[in-house]
């Protein structure tokens, strides 16, 4: 089944839109943090659920046989070959506590494959958005992943783990490669750092633990902006690793974490 991708990135350019403005106009009022997800330090706050509710309102409306995906708990099934796959705030920590890096993320995958990307970072009025093939954009003009050859030089960002001993562990890799970029930020939403990719505002992100929702739309706009992205042992980016960086970069650093996570084992 063929499908209009041009069509859908404007919904979800749209509906991405719509969420951030509710979730920014959140930020006037007292946030509440209403539940929590993988331990007591991973929150989720009233406009978590606000945002994702907006969003799958417009994609019910809209494309109500499609399958969903969210962040909060919706896992929708449907027949049309399209599935959404959403995170209404990407970064809950940085919007509970009223710091700049959150963003709306939403990625449209047809039959398996991750189509239409686009994450709205409202605070900083930039919205990256992607078509498979098409290149990747930030507020409609077009982006390049960094030119950086020498991993010496490069600037890396990564995120870690809300549960305790596996955040250790990611601070041990990081004090095994530090002395080997140029230095290391910790943004706090992975689909942020994965546009910071794409337009070249850092060289590299790794992280561990990213769920679908985390990466699905920042992975395909960090690729279409000529970045490489993907695992450890030569698959797609999952759960188990995500690595984003420019060729030039990207075996290097993927060796050095290699090494790093095999000493820390």
């Amino acid at each position: 089944m063929s499908h209009d991708t041009t069509a859908l990135l404007k919904l979800a350019t749209s509906s991405a839109a719509q969420a951030a403005a509710l979730i920014v106009d959140g930020l006037s009022r007292a946030r509440t943090m209403v539940d929590t997800k993988t331990t007591g330090t991973d929150m989720v706050t009233e406009m978590d659920k606000a945002s994702e509710a907006l969003i799958l309102g417009r994609l019910a409306d809209e494309r109500p046989d499609d399958a969903v995906l969210g962040e909060e708990g919706t896992d929708r099934p449907g027949s049309t070959g399209v599935r959404w796959i959403v995170d209404p705030i990407d970064g809950t920590t940085n919007y509970l506590y009223g710091h700049a890096g959150f963003a709306i993320s939403i990625a449209a995958e047809i039959d398996g494959e991750i189509a239409v990307g686009v994450v709205h970072d409202p605070l900083h009025a930039e919205v990256f958005t992607a078509i498979r093939g098409e290149g990747a954009f930030r507020n409609g003009l077009p982006i390049h992943a960094s030119a950086e050859t020498d991993l010496a030089r490069a600037l890396v960002a990564t995120g870690f783990s809300y549960e305790p001993d596996r955040r250790r562990r990611q601070a041990a890799v990081l004090g095994k490669i530090i002395g080997s970029v140029r230095d290391i930020r910790r943004m706090g939403a992975a689909s942020v750092d994965l546009c910071s990719v794409a337009c070249g505002r850092v060289d590299a992100y790794y992280e561990r633990g990213l769920q679908p929702w985390d990466h699905a739309a920042g992975a395909l706009i960090a690729t279409e902006a000529g970045a490489l992205v993907g695992n450890l042992t030569g698959g797609a980016a999952e759960f188990e690793f995500c690595l984003a960086a420019p060729p030039a970069l990207f075996d290097g650093l993927r060796s050095l974490l290699v090494d790093a996570d095999a000493s820390n084992a």
